[in-house]
């Protein structure tokens, strides 16, 4: 975790989207350290009952940049409707991947377990890089 924040710093990230499964507190007190913007929710792997305390639990949706950024952690078992947003970030399965679905860019960043792969977004062009270390 330490290695993708200090990736961050190096890039001026302005803030970290985690799509869920922290699968512990440490990891969430590492990112809280570099004193960045978070945006997480809570994943099927977040069984401690602190976590429930420090993200939402299924949908999280803010601006940023002056995008309308959503935030699920498995888009398959939300029922909601997506409306006006430029971009949903999602996880569950772990595999990094983008699509289009119905108007909306929808992008898995990928998963730091077994291997780091994560991905960036500029709010400035809507683009992904996906990085895979």
């Amino acid at each position: 975790m330490k290695h993708i924040m200090r990736f961050g710093k190096k890039i001026k990230a302005g803030a970290v989207i985690h799509c869920g499964d922290w699968n512990n507190l440490k990891a969430v007190e590492t990112v809280l350290s570099f004193r960045t913007t978070l945006y997480s929710v809570l994943g099927n792997a977040d069984i401690d009952p602190k976590m429930g305390k420090k993200f939402e639990r299924v949908y999280l949706e803010f601006e940023l940049g002056n995008r309308k950024i959503g935030v699920v952690h498995s888009v398959k078992s939300l029922k909601l409707k997506f409306q006006n947003l430029d971009i949903l970030f999602c996880g569950h399965d772990h595999m990094q991947g983008e699509c289009i679905k119905d108007g909306l860019k929808i992008v898995n960043p990928g998963a730091l377990e077994n291997a780091i792969n994560f991905a960036v977004y500029d709010t400035n062009t809507n683009e992904v890089e996906f990085i895979n270390d």
